[in-house]
């Protein structure tokens, strides 16, 4: 059996569909194909059921050429079922002329079921995507499957020691945590943990090896979105710098503190303090 995804969208968008896509496919033991813009693929290569992207920039004004592909791409294969998070005439016109019986999506006269979003945190809200196929979604309990070779290279570029390691991941930019806080942090807590590890991750650190040492930390503190979403999926305690509570599992290891805006404002005791310190 084969999914199709049609998902629009920046990186965080992608990854927050993660698990509605990756339940669906192992409770029917389905293979993945997504359309999205090739700059955001490396969230859905992050998954083992993905079969094939298909580059299609849902953002870039496609002509009427670039449909017309899109329609022979899906329409080649034997899609079952197709998750659409995509908006307009044009794709529901593409779907419309597709072979795919079940075509699920929010809006769209091309649908064959219509869905409303669950209540809950953002991942879990797309559960309804599931309901016609009468499956069901626990995104609180999805984790990422990373590969052995991946996991085991992050661990060999790790802090020498046995301590516990902390993972720190700034955004970057004038918005954020300022740089001097961020390099003073690791020493202000070795003072009160001994043999703490530090690992800070670069800000331009490709998405699949910021998942595996993400995975391999102990505790991780970002200002990222990509990398607060990183965590969740990893089950890895996390404070979220200017993270949304609402957007992420209630979790007694994931705290949210201050605004994404005026991250500039916090202090470091705060910043310890969310750490348990």
């Amino acid at each position: 059996m084969r999914v199709l995804a049609l998902s629009p969208g920046p990186l965080s968008l992608q990854l927050e569909r993660l698990p509605v896509l990756a339940s669906l496919c192992s409770s029917v033991g389905a293979n993945l194909q997504v359309a999205c813009s090739p700059a955001v693929k490396a969230a859905w290569e992050l998954l083992p059921q993905l079969e094939k992207v298909i580059p299609f920039n849902f953002e870039a004004s496609p002509t009427l050429a670039d449909w017309a592909n899109l329609l022979g791409c899906v329409r080649e294969p034997d899609f079952q079922v197709c998750l659409n998070f995509a908006e307009g005439q044009q794709v529901n016109l593409m779907l419309s002329m597709s072979h795919i019986p079940s075509r699920i999506a929010g809006s769209g006269f091309s649908s064959t079921e219509l869905v409303t979003p669950h209540p809950g945190w953002s991942s879990q809200r797309l559960g309804s995507y599931l309901k016609p196929l009468g499956c069901e979604l626990d995104a609180d309990a999805f984790r990422l499957a990373l590969p052995t070779a991946a996991l085991e290279k992050a661990r060999a570029d790790l802090p020498a020691g046995d301590g516990p390691l902390l993972v720190l991941a700034p955004k970057g930019g004038s918005a954020d945590w300022p740089v001097d806080a961020w390099t003073a942090l690791p020493e202000t807590i070795s003072q009160r943990l001994e043999g703490l590890r530090c690992s800070e991750l670069p800000v331009e650190m490709n998405l699949s090896s910021r998942a595996a040492a993400v995975a391999c930390a102990d505790v991780v503190l970002s200002s990222c979105p990509i990398t607060q979403w990183l965590a969740v999926f990893s089950g890895v305690p996390l404070v979220a710098l200017g993270g949304n509570p609402d957007n992420m599992p209630e979790r007694p290891d994931l705290r949210c503190l201050g605004h994404a805006d005026r991250l500039g404002e916090l202090k470091p005791d705060e910043i310890l303090q969310a750490l348990g310190f």
